[in-house]
């Protein structure tokens, strides 16, 4: 005859599981209202990004639409040695670390500064004008952006290219150049994006406490010396979650600015990862290639991810897990 098993107390182990049960049963219905708010959120991650998944696996075969992902010859690592080995490889990857590069270096210090500065700012209409102001180029879309480039930058009556030829200079051809297409690049992501992210860091400033802002005043500190012993430090945490998240998307520089901006002319400084899964992949039906340029691509970012998380976490943060 067996015995019933028993915790330490003496009680019985299947009723302390069943009271566990219980007790979260009665956790989940208490809190159901914040479940059924998260469900929508849970519903789109589930089917938009755990579900596709599945079609990561034609990176290692010759897929053919008409016989589908099981029917498909399994080619192994066929298409990642064909993407190491094309001398467009490094092309890709030099011309997309220069971008990052230049989003990390340039762009992401800009809405911190802005943060501050607005914080600063003691005429409460004057700082949300500005706040309005610098906030509304994110709601346009990179075609609105681009094209509002065309009609600056263009040689056929530009009008930085009319100043240029008014004060007696030659008309420089922005659009087609090599040379201007990074800087034009760059300038065109702080435009429509550095507000935007700006509002992250201010939502962090206003947690500080500003009893931290009268004690500095007393010791008779300035406001650059607060800006930079009290404000700064309080939303490090805050720049060093969003510099994780940033390096995560090393490869990912978004396909469609790059490809309304890239040309023939321009192409050996300007094509990335993106624009090559679309141009050499989709657009020639080659699914298994495009597929394993993304899943590199995708390897990466967590790699980069997990890195800097864990060099975050030696040095004292949190990081983002």
């Amino acid at each position: 005859m067996k015995t019933e098993d028993v915790t330490a107390k003496g009680v019985p182990a299947a009723a302390l599981k069943s009271e566990k049960r219980k007790r979260l049963l009665n956790q989940l219905l208490s809190q159901k209202f914040l479940y059924l708010m998260i469900l929508p959120g849970l519903i789109y991650f589930i089917v938009f990004k755990y579900v596709p998944m599945w079609g990561l696996i034609i990176a290692f075969q010759d897929y053919q639409p008409f016989l589908g992902i099981l029917g498909s010859e399994w080619v192994g690592f066929k298409h990642f040695i064909r993407l190491f080995t094309e001398p467009t490889f490094f092309i890709l990857l030099k011309n997309t670390l220069i971008l990052f590069a230049m989003n990390v270096v340039i762009f992401f210090p800009i809405p911190i500064l802005l943060a501050l500065l607005l914080n600063e700012v003691r005429l409460a209409l004057f700082k949300k004008f500005v706040q309005t102001m610098i906030y509304i180029p994110h709601f346009m879309s990179w075609v609105i952006v681009v094209s509002l480039s065309f009609v600056l930058l263009t040689v056929d009556g530009g009008l930085m290219n009319e100043l240029i030829a008014f004060f007696g200079g030659e008309k420089i051809n922005f659009l087609l150049s090599q040379e201007w297409f990074r800087p034009m690049y760059i300038l065109q992501v702080i435009w429509r994006e550095a507000g935007w992210s700006t509002i992250i860091y201010l939502a962090a400033i206003t947690a500080v406490d500003p009893q931290l802002y009268e004690a500095a005043k007393m010791d008779g500190a300035g406001r650059l010396r607060q800006m930079w012993h009290i404000t700064l430090p309080a939303i490090k945490s805050v720049i060093v979650v969003l510099l994780i998240l940033k390096i995560g998307d090393t490869l990912e520089l978004g396909f469609e600015h790059v490809y309304l901006l890239l040309n023939a002319t321009n192409r050996e400084v300007a094509e990335i990862f993106d624009t090559y899964v679309y141009t050499a992949g989709l657009k020639q039906g080659q699914f298994s290639y495009s597929t394993a340029v993304g899943l590199f691509k995708a390897a990466v970012g967590l790699i980069l991810v997990m890195l800097a998380n864990r060099l975050a976490k030696k040095f004292g943060e949190e990081g983002i897990y």
